[in-house]
């Protein structure tokens, strides 16, 4: 049985479709649109962007300008899956990456009146109660969210993070949406598959989820805070729990000047070389130390506190990487350094991402041909960031893929050189990152853990010795009691069973045409039955719906573009 909140969302979806697809025929997208099959929606989207006003000289615009813009007029939805995508080289070309990196996620902030009940219906508490004092005027306002400045009742100045009141819901039917674009473009797009977008829509869903939920920010900040509590270097806010839950998060206000503000830096003192190399530190500790990094360290969420002292905010987007990505990251850097192309091959077979049809011939050559392009570049000039991202590109061609946290790796280390070389000109990510891939070597190479190492391998082959009399005895039982079976599974047949239904539904239909024509003809012929205008009536209504019949599959095939 449906609720009511069911129905009102499926309600809500049916508007929104409307919406996102004039908005993308508006902005020139109408045959992708059509290619997905949704003819209904195309008639009622066209009829929309006739109400509309469309951008001036629309047509002149490249498409990933005019897919830019589709996106910030689609909403906060689709600017962060937009924000999301530009992390990832290997699933859309570089210019669209450049362009989605454009993305703002600027809106008109909320009346502080909305702002001050969402607080109260979180914390169960009115705002008065909480804080002495409560900014009206937000310090930042984005899609989700918007921060206010306040003063605790125990005199503690905090900033507070409100998630704006129905951006969930809103969320939710922009992400049904994306799941059902997603099916139709597998299905009926060409090559669509290769992309898995229905995967991609569903990552997607699980990094927003988790950057509305405030709690989880809360105890990524707790976390951070632990790994870097014995570094002088590095300062984390502090989070108020009592204060604290899944819509609202308060926490400590640092009081800092922006990393990009490089004249107040120097006009108060700071060692720009000492930032740079403290900034890259941390960041390379969270990535080879931790496994845990901020994905997102752009100049406005890089603050600089007395003595040099860096300090991150807004960690809803963080990446993760564990022992065995990091290692491969490594060996891939250290590979592409030592311009080893073999080693560069056998860490992709090991890794399971090469397959059979992978040409590895070509694939040794672009890749001889990548590492020639840093041969002659001194170590210092070297960016590991875009080093990794260009890696990747090129491996795009061969329908290599990566985990999610590795692009978003490469980006934020694009940024964090881009950040380095602007504070410091002489800046050396590579120097930097030298005594964290030794320290990794060393680890590696260590008796300890090396033992660690052959004592997990001797216990994984000690549970399969143990399990395969069992399952070879299983697998006995069932050929004679004649229930074992092997599932197979056509892939890529779909479209051609599709079209071969198409092909033969219309041929049936232009046979059961022909049979009325020459049925109807015959009928002419022997004048029997009712006479009309001296015709018998029967031989000119088979006529009649042979014609009605032929022009309803004349039209079905022009509007298929399948002439």
């Amino acid at each position: 049985m449906l609720t009511f909140a069911r129905i009102n969302r499926n309600i809500r979806s049916i508007r929104r479709y409307r919406n996102i697809l004039g908005i993308l025929i508006k902005y020139g997208f109408g045959h992708v649109v059509e290619q997905l099959n949704i003819d209904y929606y195309l008639e009622l989207g066209r009829r929309i962007v006739t109400m509309g006003t469309a951008p001036k000289n629309i047509d002149r615009l490249s498409q990933p300008v005019r897919l830019r813009l589709a996106m910030e007029e689609l909403g906060p939805t689709f600017i962060k899956l937009g924000q999301i995508l530009s992390t990832r080289p290997d699933v859309i070309p570089r210019e669209f990456i450049e362009e989605f990196s454009k993305l703002q996620d600027l809106v008109p902030s909320l009346p502080i009146e909305e702002i001050r009940e969402q607080v109260r219906r979180e914390l169960g508490m009115p705002v008065d109660d909480i804080f002495e004092t409560f900014s009206p005027t937000p310090i930042a306002a984005a899609s989700i969210a918007q921060v206010h400045r306040a003063q605790l009742r125990t005199g503690e100045d905090v900033v507070v993070k409100v998630r704006r009141p129905g951006i969930v819901e809103i969320i939710e039917t922009d992400l049904d949406i994306l799941s059902g674009l997603a099916y139709l473009v597998e299905k009926h797009v060409p090559g669509g598959e290769l992309y898995d977008p229905n995967g991609l829509v569903k990552e997607f869903r699980r990094t927003i989820y988790r950057e509305m939920d405030f709690t989880r920010e809360g105890h990524t900040i707790d976390r951070f805070a632990v790994n870097f509590e014995d570094d002088p270097t590095v300062h984390v806010p502090r989070v108020y729990w009592d204060f604290t839950g899944d819509s609202v998060v308060t926490m400590e206000f640092v009081e800092g000047v922006k990393v990009s503000h490089l004249e107040l830096l120097d006009r108060k003192g700071y060692d720009r070389k000492a930032i740079a190399r403290n900034g890259a530190n941390a960041f390379l500790k969270q990535v080879l130390d931790h496994g845990l990094f901020h994905g997102d360290p752009h100049p406005g969420n890089f603050f600089i506190l007395d003595g040099n002292r860096i300090c991150m905010l807004d960690y809803g987007m963080v990446g993760r990487l564990d022992d065995a990505l990091k290692h491969q990251m490594v060996d891939f850097i250290v590979s592409v350094l030592q311009k080893d192309v073999d080693k560069i091959i056998s860490l992709l077979l090991y890794s399971g991402e090469l397959t059979d049809e992978t040409d590895i011939k070509s694939l040794r050559r672009d890749l001889t041909e990548f590492i020639d392009e840093y041969y002659e570049i001194p170590l210092r000039d070297i960016r590991v960031g875009k080093l990794l991202m260009d890696f990747v590109e090129m491996m795009t061609e061969y329908r290599i893929k990566f985990p999610s946290d590795m692009m978003l790796l490469g980006k934020a280390l694009v940024t964090m050189e881009g950040i380095g070389r602007q504070l410091d000109p002489d800046f050396n990510m590579v120097e930097n990152l030298r005594p964290f891939m030794e320290k990794m070597v060393r680890e590696r190479l260590d008796p300890a853990a090396l033992g660690k190492d052959f004592l997990n391998i001797l216990h994984s082959y000690g549970a399969l010795v143990k399990n395969l009399p069992q399952d070879l005895k299983e697998f006995i039982n069932r050929v004679n009691r004649n229930k074992f079976k092997i599932d197979l599974e056509h892939r890529g047949l779909e479209k051609l069973i599709a079209d071969l239904d198409k092909s033969s539904n219309r041929l049936s239909f232009a046979l059961v045409i022909g049979s009325l024509i020459v049925g109807s003809s015959l009928i002419i012929q022997s004048d029997k039955g009712p006479l009309l205008f001296g015709l018998p009536v029967l031989g000119i209504f088979g006529y009649c719906v042979a014609g009605f019949l032929g022009l309803w599959l004349a039209i079905a095939i022009l509007r298929s573009g399948r002439l």
